[in-house]
């Protein structure tokens, strides 16, 4: 197996850098001999030009191959055997083209040596490099082995050591990549269970706490039957049955939604609205309907009115919907963080399907509560 073909983790930084390495080596081999080649002809003795032209044909030859491996990913093993017997042919043939130590076979085997630290494990390269240096001092003669084995080796492993560098760079940024993924995935389920918890919260708010207190304050005087119909209701909310976290989210007509409310004794509520439909999701609108049943149970509990007014419309893109009264009104910089009503039960719950809410009071001056999506 290739160094380019080793495990590693798909679609990361290291497994581009392998596939580009594995798609350019081979070319740039296949290249650089034709150029190297080139310029050897133009050093040639007229007699020896009919051997070089032979020559520079296989180099051609070997070069297509490499370009065509490269740029398919198909035969590498095919690629590494035309490199191997074209160095090998250019470095036997030295002493009919000239004599003697020639640069177009020196290059070429440094050529061709290089390229492959990038494409191919150190079992295979070492074997391939030395038999190639063999073959080169075999032709040329013993005289510069101490020059060129020092060179070939020493241009052979810095060829390695930058192939080895920039993989590990890509695989460090790889691992960075997945611990922040890691980290991302975290703080998204920790988001959203914190997000599942105050909705539960607000439920419990809008649903069985409100019961608790309906009963507290009555005492020996409320209705039985009416705690057994509002106890049915805060079941169903809570299981899901009437609507919940598991509801589709499919469009909804909000102010249909909101129409649902109406029918209550206190407070009286005049509701207003352009006619139109406005379709939002499933989600929204029931945030929005409990947010508003929220509000006017606020108003029939606190204002010490009987008439609220709620209205729903568009500005521009977003949905508005507002709960206004004449009540006493309070200060809402002055609720107890304990006081979970409006915060939970109407701003976070709202907040929590993308809009947000805003609820301005003072005593003695009203409320008005007002809830906005964006719509987008």
């Amino acid at each position: 197996m290739t160094g380019a073909r080793a495990a590693h983790r798909p679609g990361g930084v290291e497994s581009l850098l392998l596939a580009s390495a594995r798609r350019l080596a081979g070319p740039v081999r296949g290249l650089g001999t034709v150029v190297i080649s080139a310029f050897g002809l133009l050093g040639l003795p007229e007699q020896a030009l009919p051997l070089g032209y032979a020559l520079f044909g296989l180099v051609l030859a070997g070069a297509a191959v490499d370009c065509w491996s490269g740029l398919t990913g198909r035969a590498p093993a095919l690629s590494l055997g035309c490199a191997v017997v074209r160095v090998v042919a250019v470095c036997a043939c030295q002493e009919w083209t000239g004599g003697g130590r020639g640069l177009w076979a020196l290059n070429v085997l440094t050529t061709t040596a290089i390229t492959l630290q990038w494409e191919w494990p150190p079992a295979v390269t070492v074997p391939v490099t030395a038999g190639l240096l063999a073959v080169d001092l075999a032709v040329a003669g013993g005289e510069d082995i101490g020059t060129l084995v020092p060179r070939l080796v020493f241009e052979c492993l810095l060829a390695r050591l930058g192939f080895v560098l920039l993989r590990r760079s890509g695989r460090t940024v790889d691992e960075q990549h997945r611990r922040r993924s890691v980290v991302a995935r975290a703080e998204a389920l920790s988001s959203a269970r914190h997000r599942r918890e105050r909705e539960y919260l607000a439920l419990l708010h809008d649903t069985a706490a409100s019961t608790f207190l309906m009963v507290a304050v009555g005492g020996k005087d409320a209705d039985p039957a009416e705690v057994a119909a509002y106890a049915r209701r805060d079941l169903a909310i809570l299981t899901g049955a009437a609507g919940g976290a598991t509801a589709r989210d499919s469009p909804v007509d909000l102010p249909a939604s909101l129409r649902g409310l109406l029918d209550r004794d206190r407070p009286a509520v005049e509701y207003r609205d352009t006619g139109e439909a406005i379709p939002v999701p499933a989600s929204v609108a029931l945030a929005f309907v409990r947010a508003v049943h929220e509000a006017l149970v606020n108003v029939e509990r606190h204002a010490r009115v009987d008439a609220a007014v709620l209205g729903v419309g568009r500005e521009g893109n977003a949905v508005v919907v507002l709960v206004e009264d004449d009540g006493v009104g309070f200060a809402p910089e002055e609720v107890a963080v304990t006081r979970r009503g409006v915060r939970c039960s109407i701003v976070e719950r709202v907040a929590a399907v993308g809009g947000h809410a805003t609820v301005v009071s003072r005593p003695g001056r009203g409320t008005r509560v007002r809830l906005v999506w964006p719509g987008d």
